[in-house]
């Protein structure tokens, strides 16, 4: 089936009005679970003041959006500001500065990140991250793939793994609250970074890259503490650019993205206020008791949140970033357009890390099912240990490894005969309707083995057990349905871009110009 089929506009509008009824009719029974109920004692630690005009307390579950946009809003606006400031200042004079013009600007960067982690971390946290640096930059000096893994990843367990990352973490003085997101969000990015070096520069023909290159790489202030992970590759040609020519209508698109970041927070504040979807989920007395409807909502919303957060913070970042005239990793995809595991991610930059690195390294084309599943299991043992060892990143690596493992079988299945060729007979929209009745229940995989990392397990067992047993075959069927038409929304809008981005046809007896 080619991704340009398309579906009657009737069958399509069908599904835009089921697919807008069922949101509507599950978010209402989220807003009255999350009104009725929000007295209950148990919301008391994470349901605080808010709207006081409105009468609206507000969900603050979630540690990382609070301080990125109240406790700590300030401080991060602050930090950031001066680096656009200082970069910008540099940016005029770095022509007169040296013989190398615009490539010093990495240097700056490095100087104003340097100094912005001093300050806010201390000299014993710089000097931590620098030894782990000189160790991995000596290991990458013999050029051995290998040994670039074992060493990149050893450091990277002396952080996540007891009794060596609160060893590292002693050495670090003074308390505040941020300092251990800061401690080993920095630390872990770091790491990672000095691999993606390492490894290119096992790539590198003649020579090797400098320390001072590393460094330049690892201390880029935007990208320090919370990431995205951009592949040293890129960094390196990009930071080093000295054509700083901005596009057509590009600062223009970089406005445009801030403001949508901007009225991004703003609705997510209002959700916050009316919809308790973070807090619910953990009073599993009040979870029992909520329809199956609510149930699919409220598993299927805390996806989505996640995915707001991620896509504002990275673009906040982002937007910095491409005000330095880098081309940073984008937003990870909308959980709506997701009905296959080889497109799910939350990090775009660690997933393009992995990819390169890990997955596409070892699996290749991803055609052959053993060396697809060598490559899944590599890639999730490096998540793993990247997200922190622990029961619960142990059943979220399993099934999502399973689920990716399992696409690739059953389209190998559906490519022999017969099934090859009753599909071949099929006309080519009842193929995609069909595909669509298995990407939708591949949706609900997705977000059965991903909800569990975000709430509980306890959480996501009973929304199994209530969507696939206690809700056969009335809700279970529903949600299907209502999954399938928003399934072919996605395809259809996939099938719209397709036809953009395809070249148009020369005239006939019209010479090509490419």
């Amino acid at each position: 089936m080619g991704i340009k089929t398309a579906l009657p506009k009737i069958e399509l509008y069908l599904y835009t009005s089921v697919l807008a009824l069922a949101l509507l009719w599950a978010g209402s029974w989220i807003i009255e679970a999350s009104s009725e109920n929000v007295n209950r004692k148990t919301f008391k630690e994470t349901v605080k003041p808010g709207w006081h005009y409105f009468g609206r307390k507000m969900d603050v579950t979630d540690f990382e959006w609070a301080m990125w946009f109240t406790a700590f809003r300030n401080h991060i606006l602050f930090a950031l500001s001066g680096h656009v400031i200082f970069a910008k200042i540099c940016s005029m004079i770095s022509p007169k500065i040296g013989r190398n013009g615009f490539k010093n600007r990495s240097l700056i960067y490095m100087l104003y990140g340097c100094l912005t982690v001093l300050i806010i971390m201390g000299w014993t946290y710089i000097s931590l991250i620098l030894s782990h640096c000189i160790i991995l930059y000596s290991v990458a000096l013999i050029k051995r793939k290998w040994l670039c893994f074992v060493a990149g990843l050893t450091s990277l367990a002396t952080f996540k793994m007891e009794p060596f990352n609160s060893w590292q973490a002693g050495f670090v003085t003074g308390t505040f609250e941020l300092q251990d997101i800061l401690f080993y969000g920095g630390c872990g990015f770091s790491i990672m970074r000095c691999m993606s070096f390492a490894l290119e520069n096992c790539e590198k023909k003649d020579g090797n890259y400098t320390f001072m290159d590393l460094i330049k790489y690892n201390f880029y202030l935007p990208f320090f503490f919370f990431g995205p992970i951009m592949t040293f590759d890129r960094f390196h040609v990009q930071a080093n650019d000295p054509n700083l020519t901005r596009k057509p209508r590009e600062m223009w698109n970089i406005t445009i993205h801030a403001l949508v970041h901007l009225g991004s927070i703003l609705v997510v504040d209002v959700f916050l206020h009316y919809l308790y979807i973070l807090t619910i989920p953990s009073d599993m007395k009040l979870v029992k008791e909520l329809s199956d409807w609510s149930l699919a909502g409220l598993a299927y919303s805390n996806l989505v949140y996640d995915w707001v957060k991620s896509a504002v913070m990275f673009g906040v970042i982002n937007t910095v970033s491409q005000l330095d005239h880098l081309d940073p990793p984008q937003p990870p995809k909308c959980i709506t357009m997701l009905y296959v595991f080889a497109e799910t991610h939350f990090d775009r930059g660690i997933n393009d890390w992995l990819c390169k690195y890990v997955y596409d390294y070892i699996g290749g084309n991803h055609d052959g099912i053993f060396k697809e599943l060598v490559a899944t299991i590599s890639t999730f043992a490096v998540t793993t240990l990247w997200l922190g060892p622990c029961e619960l990143v142990y059943i979220w690596s399993f099934f999502n490894c399973f689920g990716l493992n399992f696409e690739l079988w059953v389209a190998k299945l559906f490519a022999l005969p017969p099934l090859s060729t009753i599909e071949g007979v099929m006309s080519e929209a009842m193929s995609r309707r069909i595909r669509g009745l298995f990407n939708a229940v591949n949706f609900w995989q997705i977000v059965l083995y991903n909800v569990l990392a975000l709430n509980s397990l306890d959480f996501a067992k009973l929304v199994a057990k209530r969507l696939l047993f206690k809700g056969f075959p009335l809700s279970t069927l529903s949600v299907l349905f209502v999954t399938y038409c928003g399934i072919q929304l996605v395809k259809e809008r996939e099938r719209k871009l397709a036809l953009l981005e395809e070249p148009e046809p020369s005239e006939p007896g019209k010479p090509k110009t490419d």
